[in-house]
């Protein structure tokens, strides 16, 4: 009976693998002229519109061979119509100017991974229903899907010798609703007897996101363990899910993973997650960074396992506290922070291939450079050293530009690029001298066609006598005899650097090309100038950031080419709430407002958002904490307390999916500047989350942001 049941087995599977090959077939061919018909789309466009911003195809996830010479990379290309986007993966062997199109499926494939020998690649697609792993030979001849995972999974990665995998998937811990009332099917209801019962833009349901070892047998994935059975925690961490928080020694023996294991309310108040060590043969689980209080992630080890590098924060609940980079020893079993000393974040590091150095991304002055530290100088050094560990850290490039992720085998280092005129593209970096050469050219049409915004750096002396710079970004064709109307852009965060990001929401090149001269401070809380300013905004909102802001405006107001009488204020986040800020304390600076999911209520703020430890550390505690004097600043200094003064037009926009600045924010703003007879608008966008991200309510949002502005910025002409 039981090999009549096991050959009825093989026959269904071999029937079942025909038709899904049969499938990929079809969908492949249905695919590839959706793709390739959004790849030449002609370029009507003379300036950036909001619909040419989704005709870019958009770079994502890379990986660089084992051998150095190949990159493989995904692009996503998005369909207004369909109001969707799809994502292939690509080749490029360096030194070719002709990538291979490698995937061609009606879904999108993403988590691109060279195998350990090179010969192919593996990558996440949802062709057979559930997001599973799939592997193509390098020249894109032969694919075939590898696990057949109950549920699907989110991300993988493969041992060093390519004989196991990691995976992560999630796991329903705790009962679900139908569970607990199984007579109650058509039920529906979010309960919660804790805090962080929802997350950024997700509810708690009691599904975590748990890790996975498993053997790599030919071309099956079989014996799966649950590194964190019945844990009822994420790793990766939740919102972002970011795969490099989790990653393989190189030997194979260990899997190092970032994890904050707590729950409730020690949750919501605490960024103290750690790194931890699982043994594959032990099958035991030690931590690594116990009684460092803050934020520890991204674990990487060296090249030959004595080592493990992480980024660390000091401070405990304070999210953008400095990152500084740990290196664990684990013969000695020594931790040492190799950048105390040095002024900048320090994150996306990668080793060289003899461990003497590591390579890391920081910002400065208002980019992102790629540095590098000498590990073999620091090893043995005395941390009261402070000389030599400064001299340990030499920046590699220079530029106008960001540079955001880096990968580095052998000798070959290849790396991510943007800036504000330039979405992101690969480049190679000479890791001795510095220099890139661009390797991918995705959207050379675009830019061949379209007409693009100048950027000119200005430093401003501020109130205190200190020198912020801000970015001004200059419409196409700019004519210096004109007057210009302006927008002060002001940036969320709030600790987030104005730098040379290319977004594809609040779009520098498209506020240029609608003839408006972008007025872009980094003003008093961001990164890239050294921790004392970065450092100050907290506990310190509607205080010398908004000084700061008010100081590049006057300044800007003394250009010839600047329409003094016609300057908006626009920002998301914390931009909204200086936004909000600023429309009760702008002295008539401004002719109208814009605020996208802007905290205008800090009280109501604290009490409804999620991540509590946020609200503590930048506010200073909860508003009832009368004796809190930081606290009952900042609460003095929400925007509510100045809307009697409101007396400009002001659209507000937020996204009813919005867990950590709740839409009821924007709609207190909106009831408001009604009541008060103020020229308003509001838009709620009921599928959208902090973020507008789908094509066509992206299209709309900026529609509705430049006929605003126009409204009021541009005087009618007879």
């Amino acid at each position: 009976m039981q090999s009549k049941i096991y050959l009825y087995f093989i026959i269904s599977f071999l029937v079942l693998l025909a038709c899904k090959e049969n499938k990929v077939i079809q969908t492949s061919k249905v695919k590839k002229s959706t793709f390739d018909s959004l790849a030449n789309q002609v370029i009507h466009e003379k300036r950036f519109t909001p619909e040419l911003l989704w005709k870019f195809g958009r770079i994502g996830e890379f990986d660089l061979s084992p051998d150095g010479k190949s990159i493989v990379y995904q692009v996503t290309r998005y369909s207004i119509a369909a109001n969707k986007g799809y994502t292939d993966l690509f080749l490029l062997n360096i030194g070719s100017k002709d990538p291979i199109h490698l995937t061609t499926f009606e879904g999108s494939e993403y988590n691109p991974r060279w195998h350990p020998d090179g010969t192919k690649i593996g990558f996440i697609a949802t062709e057979s229903g559930e997001p599973q792993i799939w592997e193509i030979s390098r020249d894109g001849k032969h694919i075939k899907q590898i696990s057949n995972i109950s549920g699907g999974i989110n991300s993988f990665e493969y041992s060093p010798k390519g004989n196991k995998i990691l995976y992560t998937k999630d796991v329903q811990v705790k009962p679900t609703l139908k569970e607990i009332y199984p007579d109650l099917p058509k039920a529906n209801v979010y309960m919660a007897e804790d805090l962080m019962y929802r997350h950024w833009d997700h509810w708690e349901d009691g599904a975590y996101s748990h890790i996975f070892v498993a053997d790599r047998l030919g071309d099956s994935i079989t014996n799966s363990i649950d590194i964190m059975q019945n844990e009822p925690y994420d790793s990766p961490l939740s919102p972002y899910f970011e795969s490099n928080e989790i990653t393989w020694s190189n030997d194979g023996k260990y899997i190092a993973y970032t994890c904050k294991k707590l729950y409730g309310k020690e949750y919501a108040i605490s960024t103290n997650s750690d790194i931890y060590l699982y043994d594959i043969d032990s099958k035991s689980t030690i931590n690594l960074s116990e009684g460092m209080p803050g934020y520890d992630k991204y674990p990487v080890f060296s090249n030959n396992n004595k080592f493990l590098v992480w980024m660390t924060m000091k401070t405990p609940g304070y999210e953008s506290d400095k990152m500084n980079l740990v290196i664990y020893n684990f013969e000695t079993k020594e931790k040492k922070i190799l950048t105390e000393y040095f002024d900048q974040n320090a994150f996306d590091y990668v080793w060289s291939s003899d461990d003497s150095y590591l390579y890391f991304i920081s910002e400065i002055r208002g980019t992102k450079q790629i540095y590098s530290i000498n590990i073999k100088e620091l090893i043995n050094a005395n941390v009261q050293d402070k000389e030599k560990f400064i001299a340990s850290i030499r920046q590699l490039t220079d530029g106008m530009h960001d540079f955001t992720s880096i990968k580095l085998k052998q000798q070959t280092m290849i790396a991510s690029k943007m800036s504000m005129l330039m979405a992101t593209e690969i480049y190679k970096v000479d890791i001795t001298s510095g220099q890139d050469e661009q390797l991918t050219f995705t959207n050379k049409t675009i830019y061949d066609n379209v007409s693009s915004a100048s950027i000119r750096k200005r430093w401003v002396k501020t109130i205190d006598g200190k020198q912020m710079l801000v970015w001004h970004i200059l419409p196409p064709n700019f004519d210096s005899t004109r007057k210009y109307p302006a927008i002060l852009y002001c940036q969320g965060g709030p600790q987030s650097m104005v730098s040379q990001f290319f977004s594809y929401r609040w779009n520098f090149q498209i506020m240029a090309a609608n003839d408006y001269i972008v007025i872009a401070p980094n003003r008093r809380g961001l990164p890239g100038f050294g921790q004392e300013w970065n450092a100050q905004i907290s506990g310190d909102y509607g205080g010398l950031n908004m000084k700061d802001y008010l100081s590049a405006v006057d300044d800007a107001k003394t250009l010839p080419y600047i329409d003094a009488q016609n300057i908006g204020c626009v920002g998301a986040s914390y931009g909204g709430f200086s936004a909000f800020w600023l429309a009760g304390n702008h002295q008539k600076r401004f002719k109208a407002f814009i605020a996208h999911c802007g905290m205008f209520n800090l009280e109501s703020q604290y009490a409804s958002t999620e991540e509590v430890f946020f609200t503590n550390h930048d506010l200073g505690g909860p508003f009832w904490d009368k004796t809190n004097a930081i606290a009952q600043r900042s609460y003095a200094n929400s925007p509510h307390r100045f809307v009697q003064n409101w007396d400009t037009p002001i659209l507000i926009i937020t996204g009813e999916k919005d867990f950590r600045i709740p839409y009821t924010e924007s709609i207190q703003a909106f009831n408001c500047a009604q009541l008060l007879g103020v020229p308003s608008k509001l838009l709620v966008f009921p599928d959208e989350t902090h973020f507008v991200l789908k094509p066509q309510n992206s299209i709309l949002w900026q529609r509705e942001f430049f006929a605003w502005l126009d409204r009021w910025l541009k005087p009618k002409t007879l």
